[in-house]
């Protein structure tokens, strides 16, 4: 393993013979475990012991309505505050969406940021901004949150660093390339026949059939002079072997009272399996929940979920469940100091609902909900206007909040990365760390 360095440098991989001899069906959705592990044998650097060990980022594509979620407006007009009420929180004076009824309940665990700010409106440049705290460029693809962490702050475990659940979705390695790709899940938590399919060897090729193969590829380098047990082939091997890293992913080992306690749908079990990769070491989860993009029929997809449910089985409803069910099971265990807990998309919606029922993309200002992980709790930061159309105070813009992440996460923000041409790339450049975040983390 090379020596840290203040300024991080990348190879790409290079196609061999051993990713052309497959172990079964072992890949990880595109990239083989060998190369994923393989860049863990690559990447080294230095970074400060911070509380925050690992981080669940729960993503919510398309743009959650702040005035729906974390910033309602019960005093101003029908048109701007929307169908749902606001209620109290354990929090006095902090005012939740009358649909988060949960999370208001934990409320004192919490940082609420409600003016977080962008200029950027469509989806995909929108992405890009929150996830890597860099406006999009035309020649530099930035890597996001998880996959810097990743290459930062390499585990050294059986399992992946990054585990993005179902999918790695808009978020991606940028100029890092495949070797700090998502390990991908795939398939829903919440089946009963759910399974990792790169923890299952391929039909009738047992581990002893695997060791043969091994030993083949040792014969092969033999041969050719080259270098035997090839560490990443070595570590592929140990995930398949290894126990513990099976069952991280089985949520069959958890019992009914506690899969019940995180809903029983897919976001509520995929906010459990975070928990348990977490548990066991994992560096950063990412869960895509897709969506949020509520252009019409506001009520049906944020409270009901289908016409006539009852209760609502909505966005709002599922993720006030998961999320409070999540924050509180990592207090319960000890584990919520250390685990940083993020969940955000990439907008919010328009202060006035339109004439379809439902609210239109709004970057002026949005809310941010975080917890754990060194993150001072029961606290408000920023405010929106009385409409909730622009930061009345405080503006956090997206460089600032993901400056202020990788801070919890023990990355200093100034670490030089390079390109694969050599072109050096600060983690962080346009982003400070927002002080009521950090405080606790010595920023």
């Amino acid at each position: 393993m090379r020596r840290p360095t203040s300024r991080i440098g990348f190879d790409p991989s290079v196609s061999t013979r051993r990713q052309a001899i497959q172990l079964g069906a072992l890949t990880a959705f595109g990239m083989t475990l060998p190369q994923l592990l393989r860049r863990r044998a690559d990447a080294g650097c230095s970074h400060r012991s911070t509380r925050a060990r690992s981080c669940i980022l729960l993503w919510l594509d398309g743009g959650p309505s702040h005035l729906e979620t974390l910033d309602p407006k019960p005093e101003s007009p029908v048109e701007v505050r929307g169908p749902f009420d606001a209620i109290s929180t354990a929090v006095p004076g902090l005012f939740l969406s009358e649909l988060m009824t949960q999370t208001a309940q934990i409320a004192n665990q919490l940082t609420i940021v409600r003016s977080l700010t962008s200029p950027l409106g469509e989806h995909g440049l929108a992405n890009t901004y929150l996830q890597t705290g860099y406006q999009p460029s035309p020649v530099i693809r930035y890597p996001g949150m998880a996959a810097v962490s990743a290459f930062l702050r390499p585990s050294g475990s059986a399992l992946p660093d990054w585990i993005a659940i179902p999918n790695a979705g808009s978020m991606n390695a940028g100029f890092l390339s495949d070797s700090v790709q998502a390990f991908e899940t795939g398939g829903d938590p919440a089946k009963p026949d759910f399974r990792i399919r790169d923890l299952d060897f391929f039909p009738e090729v047992g581990l002893e059939r695997l060791q043969r193969r091994r030993s083949f590829l040792r014969e092969l380098d033999r041969e050719s002079a080259a270098q035997p047990d090839d560490p990443a082939l070595v570590q592929a091997m140990t995930l398949l072997e290894a126990a513990n890293a099976r069952e991280a992913f089985d949520l069959q080992q958890e019992d009914a009272r506690t899969r019940s306690h995180y809903g029983g749908r897919t976001f509520g079990q995929s906010c459990l399996l975070a928990r348990r990769l977490v548990e066991r070491g994992v560096p950063f989860v990412t869960i895509n929940s897709r969506g949020w993009d509520t252009h019409e029929d506001l009520t049906l997809r944020l409270r009901d979920g289908f016409t006539g449910a009852n209760p609502g089985v909505g966005l709002i409803p599922l993720f006030d469940q998961a999320f409070a069910a999540l924050v509180s099971d990592l207090d319960d265990r000890g584990m919520l100091d250390e685990t940083l807990v993020i969940a955000m998309g990439e907008f919010g919606r328009t202060p006035r609902i339109n004439t379809r029922g439902g609210r239109d993309h709004w970057p002026r200002v949005f809310s941010a909900v975080l917890a754990g992980g060194g993150v001072p709790s029961g606290q408000i930061i920023g405010a929106s206007d009385r409409i909730g159309e622009s930061p009345a105070d405080t503006p956090v813009s997206p460089a600032d909040l993901v400056c202020s992440v990788y801070s919890l996460l023990g990355i200093d923000p100034r670490t030089e990365m390079q390109t694969a041409d050599g072109r050096p790339i600060q983690v962080n450049r346009n982003g400070k760390p927002i002080p009521q975040l950090t405080s606790l983390a010595g920023e």
